[in-house]
């Protein structure tokens, strides 16, 4: 047996290094987190300076075991997960759940994954540092705290099912605030006047522009015509050098923004490639804020440089990390090995690390130098001069290797503009002239690469939260990431050539978007929710300040259970607060009169996604509200009211086919064809408007198709489908959602057979008591045990006998009568009997 085991967080990195180690060290892998907060419950005592309760998880069990008994029989184990906060808390989770002891326990950090790093970290090691742990503990306690508890008020205010998170929600407010400031924007159209001039000696062409622009497209006329007869000569010409340095060597979030401007890379997928390039050895770690480069690093770099383009190209350089809040003392992301110009792995493990490669040696190389020159050209029937810009390349330095990208290039940016040679009173002969009418344009929306900027820009988050926020925001249906087609318009364009003018209106598209992130219909609901009642938690001041209280945990310079004290006081008055006093949130908005009923016409979120209603709730039978769902296009904050009556226009009958009625309509789950009873969904982005009888069916017998049965168990049918939450398989009436680590177009048997058992038994386990007729039921969700009460979910208080939280052998005895207690102190009124009140009536729009 090995005398040294040695831990680290995935297999990958095991491996690597267990190459690196002789046959006295044994390599194991704990496959991340060990363990976590527990699920059935909260986990923290908020009452007992937020103790945690842990619990290893059932896939973790054997992980664990193997790792008790190989420590029991190592003389020295060493604890070698990342050297940062998460990576320090795996360490001390390690120590605590394997039950090791400081006498035989090293914990050792390296940078990299090359054999003399990996040396160098054992001949140097330390033991656990608490204040990381500490700072790593807080933001896990912080996060569970808002997620548990302002989880459930959405739930009751705003929809079932919705959940919140502290950064994720600031992210939120910053795309949903963008869209608006977008929406509200008012273009404004100026007319850009250029110019094309001839030296007379050949081919040369003088590119210029009028800073100025003009409004009024007869200014702009005025302007041609002035120039019909004039003359235009160089009144003033200026050359000087300019020089461009490289940047600095990536940080998480700059390689996170590089990635996705140059390869189109997500920011998750950015993190997973640079993980395996780390743990194969190929770079060093990819979660950092720093620009350092180690003086080993640089002197690799220069050799490299020196080698490949000469001493003349080489210029070595310190960068200094402007991050206050930066982490560790990591340096930044590099390759392990400069002379290793490219390596071996798939398409995008090869393209991320060409990147990596390349900003790293850029960053160590020459600057590159430039000769600009600047052209004033006056017009003799005017005032005003046109001007001409030109930049030539003197010495290429780093852009031998590389250029930095930016966000949103303007489009109309054309490359550098070379001038011939000129001279001052150089008369020039006007080739073209032209007045273009341009438009301002709103700020851009955020794609995943700039909204990382903007986090990071206002310290929120760290390196090791970018990619997890932006996921989850989308993944909680809070933000779609999509591709938007642009509209038609049209513009004016006044060109002088030969002594005339020719005006003609042109078209164009505009507003095309790709990869943008945009809020949907309950996330802005959901943000400007949290905007009243839960201000602090979407404030981006406070969100940083929060930030910088970790910062300082890290450092040992604040306790961390009295920040979280100062945090979760005034947060939990908020919260019962807002559950007590706080109207339920839909976003309401009155769109105008509907011409054939004299009804107002609203656009809200209603319990299955956006709508449109004409009229008002009452207590007539034969007056209820008419509802219609948005289309997926369409959205509450900006459907127009002719929009909004399209869509009742659904359902409409087609005629029948093969016996059975046929018609178009928009349920809950979005637009579909009914036949018969069968309700079948339209494709995403087709119109149900457009849906006739040939296309209807096209997709019945699409549906038909896809109905056939897969596969049996248990005798009876297995069939498979693609629903609003993805691929399911259903059998006997259950629907069993199919994850990604499924060969949906190819499940066998045994992939049937396991997904089913699954579900079974997680239905079995879903109720831990239920009273069907009085429709009142305890149940295990992913925050714990929870009750419900109809459509409401109540959160369990502390069992009033013991003052401790219900254990789940209490919950199972637990008599309807005690339960029903529970649910009145949370709704008073639960069980009082019902008199209908009168329906409040909203008083009609105003026609404008």
């Amino acid at each position: 047996m090995a005398k040294n085991l040695l831990i680290v967080e995935s297999p990958a990195k095991a491996k690597t290094i267990e190459g690196y180690l002789g046959k006295d060290f044994l390599v194991k892998s704990s496959y991340g987190h060990i363990r976590d907060l527990v699920k059935g419950d909260m986990g923290i005592d908020t009452e007992n300076d937020f103790s945690q309760t842990y619990e290893v998880p059932a896939d973790k069990k054997q992980v664990v075991a193997e790792l008790k008994k190989l420590a029991k029989q190592a003389e020295m184990v060493w604890l070698a997960s990342d050297e940062d906060r998460e990576g320090e808390a795996i360490s001390w989770h390690l120590y605590e759940t394997l039950g090791l002891k400081e006498s035989n326990t090293k914990r050792i950090v390296f940078h990299e994954i090359t054999k003399p790093a990996i040396l160098k970290a054992i001949d140097n090691p330390r033991t656990i540092d608490y204040n990381l742990v500490n700072a790593q503990q807080a933001r896990r306690v912080l996060d569970r705290l808002v997620g548990f508890e302002l989880s459930p008020v959405l739930w009751k205010k705003v929809k079932p099912s919705l959940s919140a998170g502290r950064v994720q929600s600031v992210a939120v407010r910053l795309i949903v605030d963008r869209e608006r400031e977008v929406n509200k924007f008012n273009s404004t159209a100026a007319f850009k006047i250029t110019a094309q001039f001839t030296t007379g000696k050949g081919k040369e062409i003088v590119k210029a522009e009028l800073p100025q622009r003009f409004e009024k497209a007869a200014d702009a006329e005025k302007f041609l015509q002035d120039c019909i007869n004039a003359g235009f000569a160089v009144s003033n010409l200026e050359v000087k050098p300019a020089k461009r340095n490289p940047a600095a060597p990536f940080t998480t979030s700059t390689l996170q923004q590089e990635a996705s401007r140059k390869l189109g890379f997500s920011v998750a997928r950015t993190m997973q490639i640079a993980q395996r390039l780390y743990e194969s050895g190929k770079i060093t770690y990819m979660r950092t804020d720093s620009v350092n480069l180690s003086q080993t690093a640089i002197d690799a770099a220069s050799a490299e440089i020196r080698s490949a383009w000469g001493e003349k190209y080489h210029q070595p350089r310190v960068y200094k990390t402007k991050s206050a809040g930066a982490q560790e003392a990591h340096e930044a992301i590099r390759p392990t090995y400069f002379n290793q110009h490219s390596v071996d792995g798939d398409n995008s493990e090869k393209r991320l690390y060409d990147l990596i490669w390349k900003r790293a040696i850029a960053s160590q190389m020459s600057e590159a130098i430039f000769e600009k020159t600047n052209v004033n050209i006056s017009i003799s029937t005017r005032k005003e001069e046109l001007l001409a810009e030109g930049e030539v390349l003197k010495f290429d330095g780093f852009l031998k290797v590389y250029l930095e990208s930016t966000d949103d290039e303007d489009e109309e940016n054309e490359d550098n503009n070379l001038l011939p040679p000129l001279t001052k009173g150089q008369s020039l002969i006007l080739k073209e002239l032209a007045a273009t009418e341009r438009f301002s344009r709103p700020p851009a929306r955020y794609t995943e690469a700039s909204l990382v900027k903007k986090l990071e820009e206002l310290g929120i988050g760290r390196p090791s939260t970018y990619a997890p926020t932006i996921s989850t925001v989308q993944n909680r249906g809070y933000v779609v990431k999509e591709d938007r087609d642009g509209r038609k318009r049209e513009f004016i364009s006044m060109v002088l050539a030969n002594g005339n003018i020719s005006k003609v209106t042109k078209s164009e598209i505009t507003g095309a978007e790709k990869s943008k992130l945009f809020p949907t219909d309950i996330g802005e609901v959901v943000n400007d929710f949290l905007v009243e009642h839960f201000k602090g938690i979407v404030d981006f001041n406070f969100t940083a300040k929060v930030e910088k209280q970790f910062d300082e945990i890290a450092q040992g310079l604040q306790e961390w259970t009295k920040m979280l004290h100062s945090f979760y006081t005034p947060f939990h008055s908020e919260v019962e607060n807002t559950l007590e006093n706080a109207d339920r949130a839909n976003g309401e908005r009155l769109l105008g009169i509907d011409p054939t009923t004299g009804k107002n016409v609203y656009a809200k979120v209603g319990r299955y996604g956006p709508l449109v209603q004409i009229g008002e709730l009452s207590d007539d039978e034969d007056d209820k509200p008419r509802y219609a769902s948005l289309g997926k296009s369409q959205s509450v904050g900006t459907v127009s009211l002719e929009e909004a009556l399209d869509q009742f226009k659904l359902p409409f009958q087609l005629e029948d086919y093969e016996g059975k009625e046929v018609s178009v309509g928009v349920g809950r789950f979005g637009p579909y064809v009914k036949w018969g009873e069968a309700f079948i969904s339209i494709p995403k982005n087709e119109d149900p408007l457009t849906v006739d009888q040939a296309r209807a069916i096209e997709i019945i017998g699409e549906k038909v198709t896809a109905d056939a049965p897969v596969a049996e168990y248990e005798g009876l049918p297995v069939t498979k489908g693609t629903g609003r939450f993805g691929p399911f398989i259903k059998w006997n009436s259950l629907f069993i959602n199919v994850p990604k680590a499924y060969n949906f177009d190819a499940l066998s048997a045994n992939d049937i057979k396991e997904l089913i058992e699954k579900k079974i038994e997680k239905e079995n386990n879903r109720y831990i008591q239920q009273w069907e007729s009085e429709k009142i039921a305890i149940e295990n969700g992913r925050w714990g045990p929870f009750i419900r009460f109809g459509k409401e979910m109540l959160k369990l208080r502390n069992n009033p006998k013991t003052k401790a939280k219900y254990t789940a052998e209490e919950l199972s005895e637990i008599p309807l009568e005690d339960v029903k207690k529970l649910i009145v102190e949370q709704l008073p009124k639960a069980f009082d009997v019902k008199k209908k009140a009168p329906a409040k009536k909203k008083a009609a729009a105003k026609k404008k």
